[in-house]
């Protein structure tokens, strides 16, 4: 099945009770990409049977953007991770501002962030730019919303942008997540607008309930419209959990998104 946009689907959220190379096999076999998240825990050598194409996998296990310590453990963990989303195809390996524990909870949290934190943001993201560069890999930069992740430092949609932005390499993309940027901003198709050229892929759950398009308050179909308008022609991904039926949630999802 083949869809205008390039749709992709998280195999973490969906059939829960299923091994992960089970969901990767399903998402292919109804012509969705996959999205994945750590990789510590999976049957990799299953995976890479399944012929699925990853979309995105979370590009590193520890550090953060915005103090030395954290600099150096991230770059080290991104190049580790790189190795693997090579291994299987990862089309992009995606950061956050900060490690996230339990719950999605930031491990290092500030409510305010400095200059100086900018500063070495941007030259942490330059650094990962250079390893991307060298391993031939690229990484996305993901905006949270702070009422699920308190205190994570360059959470907000405005925040990524300004920082993928004014690093503006090739290696270095932003992973709009629109469920994230509807609870921490909302005006949804005019940060699609404003980030459209540092876009690596676009990610969508309704609010409330993360959960697929049409059970919340979000006007997916609009999105789309509007998405296709702008001349966006890369990735989404449901980042979502089913609000009942895995392959419902999925046909939910397409219909919204194909027009």
């Amino acid at each position: 099945m083949t869809y205008p946009l390039q749709l992709a689907a998280c195999a973490e959220m969906l059939w829960r009770d299923k091994p992960i190379a089970w969901r990767a096999s399903k998402l292919h076999e109804m012509g969705f990409g996959v999205g994945l998240w750590n990789y510590p825990d999976w049957d990799l050598a299953a995976l890479e049977k399944t012929g699925a194409n990853f979309t995105i996998m979370n590009g590193y296990l520890e550090g953060r953007l915005a103090d030395d310590v954290g600099a150096e453990m991230l770059l080290k963990s991104a190049r580790e991770t790189a190795q693997i989303g090579k291994r299987l195809g990862v089309d992009r390996l995606n950061l956050h501002g900060t490690g996230l524990g339990d719950g999605g909870i930031p491990i290092w949290q500030h409510d305010v962030v400095t200059g100086e934190m900018w500063l070495k943001a941007r030259d942490t993201l330059n650094r990962i730019c250079d390893m991307a560069e060298e391993e031939g890999v690229v990484f996305t930069l993901e905006n949270l919303n702070l009422l699920d992740h308190p205190g994570c430092p360059f959470g907000s949609t405005a925040d990524v942008l300004a920082l993928v932005s004014s690093v503006n390499r090739p290696q270095l993309r932003i992973n709009l997540d629109l469920y994230h940027t509807q609870i921490g901003e909302g005006d949804l198709v005019r940060w699609c607008e404003k980030c459209l050229p540092w876009i690596g892929e676009v990610q969508v759950a309704d609010n409330p309930g993360r959960c697929e398009p049409g059970t919340g308050e979000i006007n997916y179909a609009q999105i789309a419209r509007a998405l296709r308008g702008i001349g966006y022609t890369g990735p989404v991904g449901m980042e979502a959990f089913a609000a009942n039926d895995a392959e419902a949630a999925l046909e939910a999802f397409a219909k919204a998104f194909t027009v």
